[in-house]
C-alpha cells in the first residue's frame, strides 16, 4: 500500500518527464526551459490558487515569469514543491514547511529523510489496516476483542518532529535501526525499556542512592535500551537525563512511575556516564 499515492506516484516521474536532464543531476536555470503552471505541475494535483498560495508567502517561488504574469517552474521548483507536497503528508503546517526547507541545503539528502519518513508512515498505516481487519474478523466471528491488538499503529510518537529538529543525526540513525526491526522485536524492546524504568522506579521508592550499585546496574540496562535507538556520548547521555528534568512531557512520563523520579534518573545517568564514557 502507499501511503501518499500523489506524493509518490504522480510526482515521482515530474523530473525525468518535465526535464530528462535533471534526473543526472538538477541544471541551473539558464539550461532548462521552466513550464507553466497549468503543464506538468498539474500532475502534482496542485491547483494554480495553492501555487499563487505558496508564491504569496514565500514558500514556493517561481523560476520566473512569462508573459501576463504566468508563474514559471523548473527542476529545483519541482524538488522544492515534491519535498512540500510530502511535507504535508506528513502532516507538517505549512510554517514549519518553509522552517525545514530553507534548513536544508541538500535536496537528495533531504528527500532521502523524506523517503524514511514516508516509509515509517506506511509501516504504521499497514499495522493499521491489520489491527483493523482483525478486529473485523473477530467481529464476524464472535470472538472476544484484543484491546492490545485493536489500536497496533495508532499511537504516535509526541517527540519524534521535535527530536528530529535538534538532534537530526541521531533520530535519523534511530529511525534507522528501529525501522529494521519486526514488529515483535520492536515490542520486546519497548517492554525492555519498560521494565527497566520500573526497576528504577523501584529502587527510587526505596530510597536508593543514584550512585548505588544496584542503581548503577539499572541505568547501564538503560543505556543499553537507548542504545538500540542511537549511541549517546558521554555529554549526550548526561544531556539526556537533564531534559529528563527540563522537559515537562518527559518528567510526566516519569512521574508516571513514580514522582520525583525524573531528577534521580537524572543524577544516576550522569554518574554512570562519567564512569563508562566518553565524548
Amino acid at each position: 500500500m502507499d501511503v501518499a499515492p500523489h506524493v509518490g506516484v504522480q510526482l515521482g516521474h515530474l523530473l525525468d518527464d518535465a526535464y530528462p536532464a535533471a534526473a543526472h543531476g538538477l541544471p541551473t536555470h539558464a539550461s532548462f526551459l521552466p513550464r507553466r503552471p497549468g503543464s506538468r505541475t498539474r500532475t502534482s494535483g496542485v491547483t494554480s490558487r495553492t501555487l499563487r498560495h505558496y508564491d504569496a508567502i514565500g514558500l514556493l517561488r517561481p523560476a520566473t515569469t512569462g508573459p501576463g504574469g504566468q508563474r514559471l517552474y523548473g527542476p529545483r521548483e519541482l524538488v522544492r514543491l515534491q519535498r512540500i507536497l510530502v511535507l504535508r503528508e506528513l502532516g507538517l503546517p505549512l510554517d514549519r514547511i518553509a522552517q525545514v526547507l530553507d534548513g536544508e541545503a541538500d535536496d537528495v539528502a533531504a528527500l532521502a529523510r523524506h523517503v524514511e519518513q514516508l516509509r515509517r508512515q506506511r509501516a504504521r498505516i499497514e499495522h493499521m489496516i491489520d489491527a483493523v481487519e482483525n478486529t473485523i474478523t473477530r467481529l464476524e466471528l464472535g470472538m472476544p476483542l484484543e484491546e492490545s491488538e485493536m489500536f497496533e499503529g495508532f499511537a504516535e510518537n509526541p517527540y519524534a518532529e521535535e527530536a528530529q529538529q535538534r538532534w537530526p543525526e541521531a533520530y535519523a540513525e534511530s529511525q534507522r535501526r528501529f525501522g529494521r526491526m519486526t514488529r515483535a522485536e520492536q515490542k520486546a524492546l519497548f517492554e525492555r525499556g519498560d521494565a527497566t524504568t520500573r526497576a528504577l522506579a523501584a529502587l527510587f521508592r526505596g530510597g536508593a542512592d543514584p550512585a548505588a550499585a544496584e542503581v548503577q546496574t539499572q541505568i547501564a540496562n538503560h543505556h543499553a535500551w537507548v542504545s538500540a535507538f542511537w549511541t549517546p556520548s558521554r555529554a549526550a547521555y548526561t544531556g539526556l537525563g537533564q531534559m529528563y528534568v527540563d522537559d515537562p512531557r518527559f518528567t510526566a512520563t516519569y512521574d508516571a512511575y513514580a514522582p520525583g523520579l525524573a531528577p534521580f534518573l537524572r543524577d544516576a545517568m550522569a554518574v554512570w556516564a562519567e564512569e563508562n564514557l566518553t565524548d
